[in-house]
């Protein structure tokens, strides 16, 4: 059995996953444990797209269809194929409060929920990666996928078991970035 301290030191983002599909029941059962998520007044501001299996290829036909295209123009092959490799995709949108306050506070929820989601998975040996390429901006996206006026796309996030481990990436001891006033 892994410890959280464990799962949050080994967890790394894939971009190369196994063809193996993840049983939808895994997945909700990965939500419903990310829903756990602190959030200020169980708002619970996030919903959720999920694309798998055939419904992978409504979004590559989408994205390849998008007019507005990111720095790196790949051909509609590369696109698709980039997406049916990829076993989940799951499109995280939050709802938009129009206080401030309140906005940021539900963004933090919703970025604590993707990492609750990220975790969870991790300690089930499912990889994932947070995207959020200039596609989540689009509106002819947000249109096909039914992301309404009042809503942030968040995060585009892929899933599947890794096919290989990218090694960890150095962080800045704390000591070097904390005031202590005593």
């Amino acid at each position: 059995m892994s410890t959280i301290s464990t799962v949050i030191t080994e967890r790394r983002s894939i971009k190369r996953f196994k063809a193996d599909p993840i049983s939808e029941d895994t997945i909700l059962n990965l939500l419903n444990t990310a829903a756990w998520a602190p959030n200020h007044g169980l708002r619970e501001p996030w919903r959720f797209i999920l694309f798998m299996g055939e419904g992978r290829e409504k979004l590559a036909r989408t994205l390849i269809d998008n007019p507005i295209k990111g720095p790196k123009k790949k051909s509609p092959e590369a696109i698709r194929e980039n997406i049916l490799r990829i076993p989940i995709h799951l499109l995280i949108v939050m709802q938009e409060d129009p206080r401030q306050k309140e906005w940021e506070e539900d963004f933090a929820a919703v970025s604590a929920f993707i990492q609750n989601l990220q975790l969870a998975a991790w300690e089930q040996k499912i990889g994932s990666i947070w995207k959020t390429g200039p596609y989540i901006y689009s509106p002819y996206v947000r249109e096909q996928f039914g992301i309404k006026p009042g809503e942030k796309f968040v995060a585009h996030l892929q899933m599947g078991y890794p096919e290989a481990l990218p090694e960890a990436r150095p962080r800045t001891p704390i000591e070097n970035k904390i005031d202590i006033i005593k």
